[in-house]
């Protein structure tokens, strides 16, 4: 009687054994992290910035600019699925993008993505919270103000027509800046730089809010607005963590630049306020662990970390500057209504890294990133190398891609505020911007009368503008 085979030598364990579902192809850790850093991202938006809006405008506008987020979250999918992603990241139509087509079906979502070892379905989710969150942030610029009718318009229209243009030039493997050699590692051109041009554009269009909300709009709840914050920060893990495509030592470092990075800034923009000022503002905190998260990000897996440090000390200090120095002398900058400040927070804190990680880029780091030695190098480093040409290349490509995502935004976004403007108004009325949230929405955020009973004198049955409270008027720090 024969005795049954000896087992293989090299057996894999049972659940490493690829199966229908775990093709060869796949790392189940590279795509468990991709998710996960994902669903980080999406909280960032997701109660992130619906947090953090809805807290620091005045209590008038606390449900519109809440619900502003929220809608721009669903509709960017609906069109990223249908749409958007193929744009984004598809088979090359031309330089700047891809041929138009769904991310829906069965065959398409379970074969392998354009990078990483995971599946479509994970990368079209992974860059679905990106695009997600750069809408979201050009919201911030036109709060107060903005016809919901025309947001609602707005969004699938800019998504198509600049998200996409951004993404497939800078991102793709086809794009034009990305194959001539442009490092962007995870969104300091494609959303920060982007978004911080077309919510100034789009403020210009839509114009200002009313006189007295610009004179004086204090946030309604500054511990609410810090718990948005928060998430931001944290769900910044995911944002530069995620965009090795894998769960390497590439996206530990870009981890840990990432915070170091904001800390920095936000020490660096406190001692400011307290210098100049004589007040720790939390607000100011808040501006600028935004200004370091943003300056690292184009940066985040490609600089030592001694660079991270430099970086948050120039985004600490520089957007402050432009924030509290140049825009109260220009003219230009006094004449939008940038709500949230994202010109300063995003534009200037995005073009600063971009323009830093031309200095800082290490050719090893952005080696274990692209998988090319010596393509990617830093100005600094291409003098230390002897290589002047190929430094000074760098930064000049760097400044090219920062003229191209402001040139990009500053049409698209007008012509789409443009054509929208055909169609519904910008703008709220005059009327209904007295009121806020009531006359947009036929909400309130707060209950301020008994049990939440609604006033029976005012315009709407439903709302007195009446500031509760005497701390209201007396806060030291208001938003710009």
């Amino acid at each position: 009687m024969s005795s049954p085979p000896p087992p293989p030598l090299f057996a894999l364990p049972p659940n490493m054994v690829p199966d229908e579902a775990n093709p060869p192809w796949m790392s189940k850790a590279d795509n468990a992290w991709q998710l996960t850093a994902a669903t980080l991202v999406g909280l960032q938006s997701v109660p992130g910035l619906i947090i953090l809006y809805g807290g620091a405008v005045k209590k008038k506008w606390a449900v519109n600019s809440a619900f502003m987020a929220l809608y721009a979250f669903a509709c960017v999918l609906v069109c990223w699925v249908s749409w958007g992603y193929r744009l984004s990241f598809g088979e090359k139509l031309i330089p700047i993008w891809g041929k138009i087509d769904v991310a829906l079906s069965q065959h398409y979502l379970l074969e392998p993505a354009f990078l990483g070892k995971f599946p479509n379905a994970t990368m079209v989710f992974f860059q679905f919270v990106f695009a997600a969150i750069t809408l979201i942030l050009i919201a911030g610029a036109v709060l107060g103000r903005m016809n919901f009718y025309a947001w609602m318009l707005f969004v699938p229209l800019w998504l198509t027509f600049s998200y996409t243009i951004g993404a497939y030039t800078i991102w793709s493997t086809g794009g034009w800046l990305s194959t001539a050699g442009m490092i962007d590692y995870s969104g300091g051109y494609v959303i920060h730089l982007s978004s911080g041009v077309a919510g100034f554009t789009a403020a210009y269009w839509v114009g200002p809010r009313l006189t007295k909300d610009r004179e004086r709009f204090p946030p309604n709840n500054i511990l609410l607005m810090l718990a948005g914050a928060g998430l931001l920060w944290m769900g910044w893990t995911g944002f530069n963590g995620g965009d090795p495509y894998a769960a390497s030592i590439d996206a530990s470092l870009a981890v840990i630049n990432t915070h170091v990075c904001a800390a920095t800034s936000l020490l660096t923009w406190l001692i400011l306020d307290i210098l100049f000022f004589g007040k720790a503002s939390v607000i100011g905190a808040v501006q600028g662990m935004i200004t370091g998260l943003v300056c690292i990000t184009p940066a985040a897996g490609v600089v030592h970390g001694w660079a991270a440090i430099i970086m948050g000390i120039c985004s600490g200090s520089i957007p402050w500057f432009t924030m509290m120095v140049v825009h109260k002398k220009s003219e230009l900058l006094q004449s939008v209504d940038d709500t949230m400040a994202v010109f300063h927070t995003h534009a200037v804190a995005g073009s600063l890294g971009g323009i830093l990680t031309g200095l800082f880029a290490n050719p090893k780091l952005c080696n274990l990133f692209y998988g090319k030695y010596g393509s990617y190098v830093g100005l600094f480093y291409g003098f230390q190398m002897g290589e002047f040409h190929t430094g000074f290349r760098q930064i000049g490509l760097q400044l090219i891609g920062i003229l191209f995502v402001i040139l990009v935004n500053i049409v698209m976004t007008s012509l789409v505020c443009l054509v929208v403007k055909l169609i519904v108004p910008l703008r709220m009325t005059e009327e209904d911007m007295e009121v806020g949230d009531e006359a947009a929405h036929g909400e309130e955020a707060y209950a301020i009368w008994g049990q939440g009973d609604r006033s029976e004198n005012s315009r709407f049955s439903a709302y007195n503008d009446v500031e509760v409270g005497p701390s209201e008027g007396k806060s030291q720090v208001e938003l710009t």
